[in-house]
């Protein structure tokens, strides 16, 4: 039994049912509110000197602003369409797969862990990073769900989450000591729910190298057989008890 099932029990009534749902009608809530009065997301932002100010709404107020621009030439109401609608979807899709509370628990950690790295730093961050892990936790239960790039190309989850994954990986040792912290940070729920899996399949894929290793030798070369026993007692004389 996992950490995350053994906090259920104890702490199931926190669940949000539906959470991601309501977090993207806040973003589209929030897109239309900034359309209406210009400057509206400036209050919203996680800011460590606002909060200390008291504007402690900012703690969770973050959350709920849209990401509004992308690499594809699109209006800034496209983009947020398209980011809200990608919440819904995710949201759903680890929720069927993990169960509400897993889900609030997982969100709850990256919140938490974005708001460390922006006070230990004094400096304002966004929801990208806790986005980010959201989707990686997605394409974890889902890689090889197939998405139409542009309504044309069509591309597994799993490729993308790879690429998006390099992408993180070259602007942390690229970026500034901000960045890396608030990158780490965020990324502590997706550590915290799957670097024991991801440990536990880099061991795995090791010990089947090791075992498929004797067969590829004697696939290349039939007379190696012979010399496998010696090898293997080779072996267990200099390995330690």
């Amino acid at each position: 039994m996992t950490w995350p099932d053994k906090l259920e029990r104890p702490l199931g009534f926190l669940a949000i049912p539906g959470l991601l749902r309501y977090v993207a009608f806040f973003n589209a809530l929030t897109f239309l509110l900034e359309k209406l009065s210009p400057g509206f997301l400036r209050i919203l932002d996680l800011d460590p000197a606002a909060v200390l100010h008291g504007q402690i709404w900012r703690l969770v107020s973050y959350i709920f602003i849209p990401q509004m621009t992308s690499f594809l030439p699109l209006p800034d109401w496209a983009n947020v369409a398209f980011y809200v609608l990608f919440l819904w979807w995710i949201g759903n899709g680890l929720e069927a797969a993990w169960g509400a509370f897993k889900l609030t628990l997982f969100f709850l950690i990256g919140m938490l862990g974005t708001t460390v790295a922006a006070f230990f730093f004094g400096t304002a961050f966004s929801n990208f990073m806790l986005t980010a892990s959201l989707f990686f936790a997605f394409a974890r239960f889902y890689p090889d769900l197939v998405i139409y790039f542009a309504y044309i190309l069509p591309l597994k989850v799993k490729w993308i989450a790879w690429f998006s994954a390099a992408l993180l990986l070259l602007q942390i040792i690229t970026g500034s000591m901000q960045f890396r912290a608030a990158a780490i940070a965020a990324m502590a729920n997706y550590l915290l729910f799957f670097g024991p899996e991801i440990v536990n399949e880099a061991r795995n894929r090791r010990q089947v190298t090791a075992r498929r290793k004797p067969f590829e030798i004697q696939s290349r070369d039939p007379d190696a057989q012979a010399l496998l026993p010696h090898l293997a007692q080779a072996k267990a004389k200099v390995t330690p008890a």
